[in-house]
């Protein structure tokens, strides 16, 4: 049965949904997380059913989610949502771990679970978490800032020098000539964010900037040295978008 936790929430802590069919192992990991203060047991419950209604109705940042479940499987679950939180699985089968990655989770916590295990996995989440794309500046309609925060601190990035970006489910990695920058952002929402005329989605995976394509061959296209696929009903768009984007700037 589902059961949100009733505590005072504390507005900087990471709000966490605990979903397992053992409440042995729910009390284990609620007992983890009262231990570390950048963490809130918010809620938790024993299938995947019960939880895709608490994602609904809660604001959940951070999932802890086990895999073998009735009716609906953790990874079955979680390949369903649309967008899910951060999610870090906990099992006692270590055979689901590459298609716990293919999903890209957070990590894998293998039952029973060690402390130093539970705060490697939740110290990576917090970074995770606190790594984000949230302000712009924009001047006559234009962006012309964006901020990456990183951790409490904000660091100012221009989209001009973004080569491409990789989605990974619920967060991205920004390609720089000189670094790569991962926020907890989804694809979806930072396609939003950027400038369409400049900004070309050529795969679900990848979001590219035309302004830095060097070269467009069969199924890829090349950026500073990356060859990245192409997905064959964009080619063609792509291809226009390049055109348009070179007419105008003449």
């Amino acid at each position: 049965m589902a059961e949100l936790i009733s505590k005072q929430v504390t507005p900087s802590r990471i709000k966490c949904l605990i979903v397992d069919d053992e409440s042995i192992a729910i009390k284990g990991i609620v007992n983890y997380i009262d231990k570390l203060d950048f963490l809130e047991a918010t809620a938790c419950c024993s299938s995947a059913l019960e939880a895709a209604e608490i994602l609904k109705k809660t604001e959940i940042e951070l999932m802890f989610l086990d895999i073998n479940m009735p009716h609906l499987s953790g990874l079955e679950f979680l390949e369903a949502l649309e967008k899910p939180p951060l999610t870090i699985i906990t099992t006692a089968y270590s055979e689901y771990a590459i298609e716990g990655f293919r999903l890209h989770v957070v990590d894998y916590l293998l039952k029973p679970i060690a402390f130093q295990r539970f705060f490697q996995a939740v110290t990576k989440a917090q970074t995770l978490f606190r790594s984000q794309l949230i302000l712009k500046d924009e001047h006559e309609g234009t962006v012309s800032n964006m901020y990456i925060r990183q951790g409490d601190a904000f660091l100012r990035i221009a989209w001009e020098d973004i080569l491409y970006a990789e989605g990974m489910q619920n967060y991205v990695k920004l390609y720089f000539k000189d670094k790569v920058l991962t926020i907890h952002q989804t694809m979806a929402s930072l396609e939003e964010i950027l400038p369409k005329d400049h900004f070309f989605r050529i795969h679900r995976s990848y979001l590219i900037s035309i302004s830095h394509i060097h070269k467009i061959s069969g199924g890829h296209v090349s950026i500073s040295g990356h060859h990245l696929p192409i997905a064959k009903p964009k080619r063609q768009d792509l291809l226009n978008a390049v055109v348009y984007k070179n007419l105008i700037s003449k």
